[in-house]
């Protein structure tokens, strides 16, 4: 029934559905999985890499995680090449912000603007959604620490904890059921670590498979982006119990 509906992102089903737009959601439902978690010294991002090669130059290329400004980053699940247009966009127009008001701008604001973007091309024909969710990790002197997320709908919404990605519902539900309001970074690091062990497509969690970062502030008070080394992760992965005996051999 739905074919009569779905040639056009502008036509909606009898029952009110844009079946273009929940296509790309299911796009994302595919991808590797994205968590964010928001703690009282930072937010920290995980996910799981797709693309895993020992010829992968891993120091300089990233697939999941991007800074976006010096005290915003975002972690994405979806189609890439549609990820980095929003990207892009994004960083401009922190850029432009910053140049008008000389101060950074604003967590919400700029996640706002993005969504703008993307619900406009919900809206037009000849356009297609993006096929890509979001979680930004952001941090302003309106706010403290932030964390939201963001779908190919344009709706964004503000969350102490979310998933995107493959298995996000099971994710979710067991962020709810383990975070709690008190998390310090290292703890959502750990957690994070866990509900990514139990929720990959991938049977064993090693540190090739995975990206983490961190918006933390420094001791200056100055916001700092950071994406840890695949050694620290292999650390992290052994101080969890995560790590197979062949990968902690290795």
């Amino acid at each position: 029934m739905s074919r009569r509906y779905d040639s056009r992102t502008t036509i909606f089903s009898p029952e009110g559905r844009l079946y273009q737009v929940e296509y790309a959601m299911e796009a994302i439902g595919n991808a590797g999985s994205a968590i964010g978690i928001l703690s009282k010294d930072g937010v920290v991002l995980i996910g799981e890499k797709k693309v895993t090669s020992k010829l992968l130059q891993t120091s300089t290329s990233t697939e999941k995680m991007y800074k976006i400004d010096d005290h915003v980053a975002c972690a994405v699940a979806g189609i890439m090449s549609d990820a980095n247009i929003l990207i892009n966009t994004a960083r401009v127009q922190a850029q432009r912000y910053t140049y008008a008001y000389q101060e950074p701008m604003p967590v919400e604001q700029l996640v706002q603007s993005l969504c703008d973007t993307k619900q406009g091309y919900t809206q037009f024909g000849g356009l297609r959604p993006f096929g890509v969710s979001f979680l930004f990790a952001g941090w302003d002197k309106n706010y403290g620490f932030q964390l939201y997320m963001s779908d190919p709908s344009g709706n964004y919404s503000g969350w102490k904890a979310a998933a995107i990605g493959a298995n996000n519902q099971a994710a979710q539900s067991m962020l709810k059921q383990d975070y709690k309001d008190d998390i310090t970074r290292e703890e959502a690091i750990q957690l994070a670590l866990k509900v990514l062990s139990k929720t990959m497509d991938s049977t064993s969690l090693t540190s090739d498979k995975l990206e983490l970062a961190e918006v933390v502030l420094s001791p200056s008070g100055n916001v700092k982006y950071q994406v840890r080394s695949p050694e620290s992760l292999s650390k992290l992965l052994v101080k969890s119990g995560l790590t197979q005996p062949a990968a902690e051999a290795s």
